[in-house]
C-alpha cells in the first residue's frame, strides 16, 4: 500500500446535522411515485411537494438560516394547517426557485400545467399567534404546457424569465415568462419519459436523460432533435444528470442491466464516456449534486447516507460519507451565495425524511477566523447576465458571480461553445439533418411575472447570528506562539479529527448492530408463527 496520501484541502470535510431550530417537523410529503427531488430551496424559502386532498399542492415555508431568521412565533414543528399553493388540479411533481429572485418559484403538475408563484413575506405575519389562519398562495401566471403531465421544471441559470419544462409527450419546452402563450423552443426526439435535465452554467447547452437509456445534448434555443446522442446506463430506472460546473463534462447516475447503481463521467464534445463506476446494489435512485468546490454529492433515495467525492484528473476520489439512520425521500442544496462562510461551510443540504426536513452542513475544519478564499470560489449571483429576449435571439453570456467575501459582482468564464455539428449523432448511425424553425415571438399582452433581481444576501455571518450547527472545535485567534506550542496545537487538531472519525465508525457499527437485532426479532417472530 502506498505511504503517500493524495493532497486535498477537502480531505477532512465532514457533514453535521443542524440544530433542531434549523429543521422543520410535521411535514406531509406527497405520495406521488413520480421521481423528482421532492424539495427545492432558495436562500429565503423552501418548497416541498405536499400530500393534500382536492387536487395538487406544495408547501412554501420560510427557510431557517442565520441570514433570514424565522418570523416571530414560527415553530419548528408545523401545525396541521400551513399556507399551501393549491391551484393545480392534480399532484405537484416538481418545483424550482428562480436563481434571480428568492421569492419566485415555478411548479409542475400532473395536470399538464406550469404555474409561477411569488411569495409575499406578509403571508407569514402572525404565525404562531392565537386565531392566526393560514392564507394559501395564488399563482401569478398559469401556462398550459401539455395535455399530459409536466414532470420537471428548471429555471435558466443566466437569462431572466426563462424556464424549461418536460412533458409527458416526451419533449422539453422553453418559455419566456413575460410572454408564456407559446413555447419559444421545443426539443424533441426522446423515445420515452424524460427523467432529468440540466443546463450548463452559461445556459447555452442542455442535457437530458431518458427512460430509453440515452443521453441527449441540445442547443436549447433551436427547436428540433439533439445535436449529440449517446447510450447511457443500461437500466431504465432513475437516471439523473448534472453539469460539472464550467467544465465540458457531465455526471450521470443510473443503474446497470444487473441493477447495480452507477455514476459516470462524460465529455460533452462527443458525449463519450470518460469513467463509469459501480457504487453498490441498492435500489434507491441516486440524486447527484455538484458544488463548484469540485465536489460531487450523491444522495440515494431510501438511503440514510450522503457520499461525496472530489473530482480531479477525470477521476472521482472518495472523501467521506455522511451517515444517518433516517432514510431520505428527497433532497436539495442551498444556493452557494447563502452559505455561512464564517464557519467554513462549503455546502448545505436539506434532507426530507419521513415527516421532517433536516439541515446538514458540510464543513471544512479550519482554525483561522479569516475568510478562506481557497475553499470559496465566486458563486453565481442573483443578477441575471441576459434578458429572455437576448437569450432567444442567440446571445450567450457567462453567469455573473459574487464574491462570498466582499459581495463584489464579477463575470465568470466564457461560455462553452454549442457543438458545431447541427445534426444528431448516435453511435455509428449516419448523420440526419433536422431543420425545425424556431417559433417567432407572439405579440400578446405580457403577464406581470417579471423576476426582478435582488441583492445577494450578506455573505459573512453577523456576530449575533446563531450558527447552523454546534461547532466541533472552538476557533482559535491567530497569536504569535512558539513553534513548539503551534506544533502541539496541530497535533491536537489531528487527534480530534481522528477521534471524530472513530466516533463516526462507532455510530455506524451501532446502527448495524441495531439492524441485526431488528432482523433477529423478525426472524424469531416468523419462527414462532
Amino acid at each position: 500500500m502506498s505511504r503517500f496520501v493524495r493532497a486535498s484541502k477537502y480531505r477532512h470535510v465532514f457533514g453535521q446535522q443542524g440544530k433542531k431550530e434549523y429543521g422543520l417537523d410535521n411535514i406531509k410529503v406527497s405520495n406521488s411515485a413520480w421521481d423528482t427531488n421532492v424539495v427545492s430551496a432558495s436562500s429565503r424559502y423552501i418548497s416541498i411537494n405536499w400530500n393534500a386532498s382536492g387536487g395538487g399542492a406544495f408547501g412554501i415555508l420560510p427557510l431557517p438560516s442565520p441570514f433570514d431568521p424565522l418570523p416571530h412565533g414560527f415553530p419548528s414543528k408545523l401545525p396541521d394547517l400551513v399556507p399551501l399553493a393549491r391551484s393545480h388540479s392534480a399532484p405537484v411533481l416538481d418545483t424550482d426557485w428562480s436563481p434571480f429572485n428568492d421569492s419566485v418559484v415555478a411548479s409542475a403538475g400532473d395536470d399538464g400545467k406550469v404555474m409561477i408563484w411569488k411569495v409575499e413575506s406578509s403571508v407569514f405575519e402572525g404565525w404562531g399567534l392565537e386565531h392566526w389562519e393560514p392564507q394559501d398562495f395564488d399563482p401569478v401566471a398559469r401556462i398550459d404546457v401539455s395535455p399530459r403531465r409536466v414532470g420537471q421544471v428548471l429555471f435558466h441559470p443566466t437569462a431572466n424569465n426563462v424556464l424549461a419544462s418536460t412533458t409527458g409527450d416526451h419533449v422539453v419546452k422553453l418559455w419566456d415568462l413575460a410572454n408564456p402563450e407559446n413555447a419559444r423552443a421545443v426539443l424533441s426526439g426522446h423515445g420515452d419519459a424524460i427523467q432529468s435535465l440540466a443546463f450548463n452554467p452559461s445556459g447555452n447547452l442542455l442535457v437530458t436523460t431518458c427512460r430509453d437509456r440515452r443521453i441527449r445534448l441540445f442547443d436549447p434555443r433551436a427547436s428540433g432533435e439533439a445535436v449529440r446522442i449517446a447510450e447511457g446506463h443500461g437500466g431504465i430506472k432513475g437516471a439523473r444528470v448534472v453539469w460539472m460546473g464550467d467544465r465540458d463534462n457531465i455526471v450521470t447516475t443510473g443503474f446497470s442491466k444487473m441493477s447495480d447503481r452507477q455514476v459516470a463521467i462524460w465529455e460533452t464534445g462527443g458525449l463519450g464516456n470518460v469513467k463509469m463506476t459501480t457504487i453498490d446494489q441498492t435500489s434507491g435512485v441516486l440524486m447527484p449534486f455538484w458544488s463548484d468546490n469540485n465536489i460531487l454529492f450523491l444522495a440515494g433515495k431510501g438511503d440514510g447516507n450522503i457520499r461525496y467525492y472530489e473530482y480531479e484528473n477525470d477521476q472521482l476520489f472518495g472523501l467521506s460519507e455522511y451517515k444517518s439512520s433516517d432514510p431520505q425521500r428527497g433532497m436539495c442544496f442551498l444556493p452557494r451565495r447563502a452559505l455561512n462562510v464564517a464557519e467554513c461551510e462549503i455546502a448545505r443540504a436539506y434532507k426530507v425524511a419521513a415527516s421532517s426536513i433536516e439541515a446538514i452542513a458540510f464543513i471544512v475544519p479550519r482554525k483561522s477566523d479569516s475568510f478562506q478564499s481557497d475553499i470559496y470560489p465566486p458563486a453565481p449571483s442573483a443578477d441575471p447576465a441576459l434578458s429572455a429576449g437576448e437569450f432567444f435571439s442567440g446571445k450567450a453570456a457567462p453567469p455573473n458571480l459574487v464574491s462570498l467575501d466582499t459581495g463584489a459582482i464579477s463575470v465568470g468564464a466564457p461560455p462553452s461553445a454549442v457543438p458545431s455539428t447541427p445534426a444528431p449523432q448516435f453511435v455509428s448511425t449516419p448523420t440526419r439533418t433536422t431543420s425545425a424553425p424556431t417559433p417567432a415571438p407572439v405579440s400578446v399582452p405580457s403577464i406581470s411575472v417579471q423576476v426582478e433581481s435582488v441583492p445577494s444576501p450578506v455573505a459573512r455571518k453577523p456576530e449575533s447570528s446563531p450558527a447552523l450547527y454546534t461547532p466541533v472545535e472552538p476557533k482559535t485567534p491567530g497569536l504569535s506562539e512558539s513553534g513548539e506550542v503551534a506544533s502541539l496545537k496541530d497535533e491536537n487538531v489531528r487527534l480530534n479529527m481522528e477521534l471524530r472519525e472513530a466516533r463516526a465508525q462507532i455510530r455506524n457499527l451501532e446502527l448495524q448492530v441495531e439492524s441485526i437485532k431488528a432482523n433477529a426479532r423478525k426472524a424469531a417472530a416468523l419462527l414462532d408463527s
